[in-house]
């Protein structure tokens, strides 16, 4: 299904006292459902920094559910209707946006490695008409085992269900299987090109084959959903890249903080809106990470989470 444009906010730009009173558009491409944290993050950022609601800007969300082949249709939607700026939410989004445009600005949000992937030169001078905020997904990944693994100290093997087709999700393969590798941890993988065979491939798993399943960053093919649905059936333990599906009955989650990246990508409108190119502006890195843990579901699964955890734990949800 084709992503639909909301309105979800008008938004003013910068000093009101030096900008004109024009209505500028920013388009938020995103391959998730809807609205995201990090664009209400970029919302809140905005207010923030004095911008008044409904006045001067509005956001328009375009999201393609999940479907990553479908994004440079949107984003060409989104050059059609003639926005100011494009927010586009992951590398996929960042480089559909690129290629539908050479004009109009672009803040990527959570690009993974942006310089290998070509969405800038360098950090410090991204060059074109694109800047933003790389995510560092290789060093969260890692992290994100590590955690899991300190959450569930039986815990020995882990599925990983993976778009094949999803060139970001494939480049994070060999950051995986070295995170397990030093863990002790064995990475059963399981790549899908489609959502019919990632649900096949999750709800199949044997009982005993599997300690845990370890969702990607990604959202293409909807994988972290199917593993919220089908998870608690099999009563096998998840570590998520966002609290969201922590919030819908997931173990745990550990990330950057989609608000907070968000909120960071209101500065960079700000400066662009003020007159700054995007190819002067350095790429920025998260700031702010979070820790996320479910006790409910931790209890329904009969599992004890070590305190240590629970005290780095930025939200723990009972």
């Amino acid at each position: 299904m084709l992503g639909v444009v909301v309105t979800i906010a008008v938004l003013l730009a910068g000093d009101v006292n030096a900008q004109s009173r024009r209505l500028v558009k920013i388009g938020a491409l995103t391959p998730s459902w809807g609205p995201t944290p990090a664009i209400v993050g970029l919302r809140d950022g905005l207010q923030e920094l004095g911008y008044r609601e409904n006045e001067h800007f509005v956001i328009g969300v375009r999201f393609t559910q999940g479907n990553n082949a479908e994004l440079p249709a949107a984003a060409r939607d989104l050059v059609r209707q003639g926005v100011d700026i494009i927010v586009a939410s992951g590398g996929i989004a960042g480089k559909a946006a690129q290629m539908a445009t050479n004009r109009i600005p672009i803040v990527f949000l959570g690009g993974s490695d942006p310089v290998r992937t070509g969405l800038v030169k360098s950090y410090a001078r991204p060059g074109g008409n694109i800047t933003g905020i790389a995510d560092l997904e290789g060093d969260l990944a890692s992290k994100r085992m590590e955690i899991f693994r300190e959450l569930v100290p039986g815990l020995k093997r882990m599925l990983l269900p993976y778009d094949a087709t999803n060139e970001f999700t494939v480049a994070q393969l060999d950051v995986y299987r070295e995170a397990a590798r030093r863990l002790g941890l064995t990475l059963v993988e399981r790549p899908v090109r489609t959502e019919a065979e990632a649900q096949a491939a999750i709800a199949e798993v044997r009982k005993g084959e599997v300690d845990g399943i370890f969702s990607p960053r990604a959202v293409s093919l909807n994988i972290p959903g199917l593993i919220l649905d089908t998870a608690p059936k099999l009563a096998l333990l998840t570590m998520f890249d966002i609290p969201f599906y922590v919030e819908k009955g997931g173990l745990a989650s550990y990330s950057r903080s989609e608000h907070e990246l968000g909120r960071q990508a209101a500065r960079l409108v700000d400066k662009i809106v003020k007159g700054a190119k995007p190819a002067d502006l350095p790429v920025e890195q998260p700031t702010k990470f979070e820790l996320v843990i479910n006790m409910k579901t931790a209890k329904a699964l009969g599992i004890t989470i070590p305190p240590s955890v629970l005290l780095r734990a930025e939200r723990v949800i009972e």
